[in-house]
């Protein structure tokens, strides 16, 4: 069984009464796989914005594997420590990680989010050394729009992570560069300019999807 762990921020974990980018990617993966797998990770949750704390079960569908390892406000400043541990536990074979954007937005520039970068996978692969991980960049959002220091640190970190995908990738535990959804409007695919709605979950799952179909024969095209 191909066991896949969802990893990121508050676009990952989603808020009470969503569907979830990682839902629309099971879907997609349980019509086209045609082998086992299920999501795995140690959390299970939504955000409840009301109580501002990761503690609601209001899936808009709550019938599919709902773990993962994501939270609202949390970066690669914060899964680093926690991946290989995660990896171990949960004997995750694939990663899919969103995160930045908070990163950016709160805590390290972006040479400092590329190092954490780096922990991150140094940490995964000591626990599973042939763990792939898929990467996705920081995707358009309302701040890059309105802030332009802001902008140029996203433009930065996402050059920074390229070039991360490309040292570090090797047979054993390759890494994948997924490009960021074509056409991605935060106005049409956003609710707030940053979060997913229905359009943007779907367009983030076709992004992983696409791109472990086109490098990894996982599945088939995303297609609504």
């Amino acid at each position: 069984m191909l066991r896949f762990m969802p990893v990121g921020d508050s676009m990952t974990i989603g808020s009470a009464g969503e569907h979830t980018w990682r839902y629309r990617m099971w879907q997609h993966l349980r019509d086209t796989y045609g082998r086992p797998f299920t999501l795995v990770g140690p959390r299970e949750t939504l955000h409840d914005k009301a109580l501002d704390a990761p503690t609601s079960y209001e899936y808009a569908d709550p019938d599919f594997p709902r773990a993962h390892l994501a939270g609202w406000g949390e970066g690669w400043l914060h899964m680093a420590p926690l991946i290989g541990d995660a990896v171990r536990a949960h004997r995750a074979d694939v990663l899919l990680v969103s995160l930045g954007l908070i990163d950016l937005g709160f805590y390290t520039n972006a040479e400092q989010t590329a190092e954490n970068t780096r922990a991150f996978v140094a940490a995964a692969r000591s626990a599973n050394p042939r763990v792939r991980m898929a990467f996705l960049p920081v995707i358009p959002n309302v701040r890059a729009t309105e802030d332009a220091p802001f902008a140029a640190q996203v433009t930065l970190f996402n050059e920074l992570l390229a070039k991360t995908v490309a040292d570090l990738d090797e047979p054993r535990s390759p890494l994948l560069l997924v490009s960021p959804p074509p056409s991605y409007d935060i106005h049409l695919d956003t609710y707030d300019g940053t979060h997913p709605n229905a359009n943007g979950e779907h367009r983030i799952a076709a992004a992983f999807a696409d791109a472990m179909y086109q490098a990894w024969g996982v599945g088939e095209p995303y297609g609504r």
